[in-house]
């Protein structure tokens, strides 16, 4: 973050400035306040921020953004009546300073690799920030935004919602030249209702984009590749559909990485990603597109995207003790879930495929039913043992017995599913964990890693 000083947030706020003063941080945890920061106090649901607001100051905050009044001296404090609000108006004010290109990321799962792997081609080229992990909501977006320096030539944001709104105000602070949405599914049917409505709300991107920008669309997708907005640049990109503009054919996937050939402009390019599975290669393909149309060469995008590097529990695949582990439970929808047991059936394996599953979450009216297909899916997928947690896990051993699966095991505690996965593994099996993050599927994992008596390489950390 570039420096600035408290007379302009006071004047992005439209409030009069208390002090002068120049703020080289913007921080919303007190312990990450000091000398030249802004602490930000947010209300959440389990925090209040102002209880925070003397900490910040003995830290040596500079000043703070808050609600309410309190016992803190006046000039040190910007005071408005929504603070969430008053960081997303900082952000869209300081991102108003800097001329650079920015990509706006979105979509019901997939975004946060997708971004990634923007990012990874646009660094063939540019300097280039992106969204740390999936900070994608009111406050992580706006902290990326934050982030953009004097030499910053690109940026990348992930943008999530929950309801409508969310995603117009994140695109009207970022600013985005370029928009992807990389799939509309059931994720957060429990605040929108319908997958139409999911549509609406992510096409709230759309509406941000200057006249002629690109927007990205996965034409596999059945409502995106209906999509018609004759003031924007529509690019559909996919594997299946034939009227994609950018297509992607795989050649060889192994459960290390996938080669494949993009299809652009009448020519083709060979190319590969770390992973399995045919949501990576769509994937890849929108960071392509993109890195091309921004004058990166073909040859340096392929080259890009083979270094990429998945982060966090994203189908992460870690060897532990003769036992094949996959690390995805970063999070989990019905599509991700539908996607993941597809790739686990493509996984070569001496032993037993072992699939555990823990709760997908926010799925409101469709999450009893959405349980059990996932079960009725596996037991028809090549899995030998199904192993579930969580309160509504039990639907999807419901479901896998109901398809005819006889190797199904649901408990009550997560403490006796950790303890059984252990005992049922054996060298040359596979095992699959995935869930929403919520259910911190990743104690299972470090769990599995202590009991082998291997080293906990992964992203996998914490305790039962």
């Amino acid at each position: 973050m570039e420096a600035i000083k408290i007379s302009q947030l006071a004047g992005a706020l439209g409030i009069p400035c208390p002090r002068e003063g120049e703020i080289r941080e913007i921080c919303t945890d007190s312990r990450e306040a000091g000398p030249g920061s802004l602490f930000v106090a947010i209300r959440g649901e389990r925090f209040d921020g102002h209880t925070f607001i003397e900490k910040a100051l003995e830290r040596g905050a500079e000043c703070v953004l808050a609600s309410q009044e309190g016992p803190w001296p006046s000039d040190r404090v910007l005071r408005i009546p929504d603070t969430l609000r008053g960081l997303l108006d900082i952000a869209a004010w300081y991102r108003s300073l800097f001329d650079l290109r920015v990509v706006g990321v979105t979509g019901s799962v997939g975004k946060t690799t997708t971004k990634d792997m923007i990012a990874a081609v646009l660094e063939a080229g540019f300097r280039t920030i992106k969204t740390i992990g999936n900070q994608n909501n009111e406050i992580g977006a706006p902290r990326t935004i934050l982030s953009i320096g004097a030499e910053t030539q690109a940026a990348v944001i992930e943008m999530g919602m929950s309801g409508f709104g969310e995603i117009r105000d994140l695109a009207m602070a970022a600013r985005p030249q370029v928009g992807v949405i990389t799939n509309i599914g059931v994720s957060h049917m429990e605040l929108l209702g319908s997958r139409e409505n999911i549509l609406r709300a992510k096409l709230e991107l759309a509406e941000c984009l200057p006249d002629g920008a690109m927007l990205l669309l996965c034409g596999d997708n059945d409502l995106l590749r209906q999509v018609r907005i004759p003031r924007l640049n529509v690019v559909f990109y996919g594997i299946h559909d034939p009227c994609c503009q950018v297509r992607g054919q795989i050649m060889n996937s192994t459960p290390a990485r996938t080669e494949f050939m993009i299809q652009w402009q009448g020519k083709e390019y060979a190319a590969a990603v770390p992973g399995c599975g045919e949501h990576l290669v769509c994937n890849a393909l929108a960071a392509f597109a993109i890195g091309v149309s921004w004058g990166i060469s073909p040859e340096a995008a392929v080259e890009a995207l083979e270094n990429y590097r998945p982060s966090g529990m994203r189908q992460k695949v870690v060897e532990a003790g003769g036992i094949t582990v996959v690390e995805d439970c970063y999070n989990a929808s019905p599509d991700s879930m539908a996607a993941a047991i597809r790739t686990m059936g493509t996984f070569p394996c001496r032993g037993k495929r072992v699939l555990v599953l823990s709760d997908m979450l926010e799925l409101g009216a469709v999450s009893r039913e959405s349980h059990r297909q996932t079960g009725r899916l596996a037991a028809r997928s090549g899995v030998d043992l199904l192993m579930a947690w969580g309160d509504q896990a039990r639907e999807y051993a419901a479901g896998a017995r109901e398809a005819g699966m006889e190797r199904v095991r649901y408990f009550e505690k997560k403490e006796e599913l950790a303890r059984a996965v252990g005992e049922a593994l054996e060298p040359g099996d596979l095992v699959w964990f995935k869930a929403s993050r919520g259910m911190k599927l990743e104690e299972v994992i470090q769990q599995l890693y202590h009991t082998l008596g291997a080293p906990a390489e992964s992203g996998a950390s914490g305790k039962i």
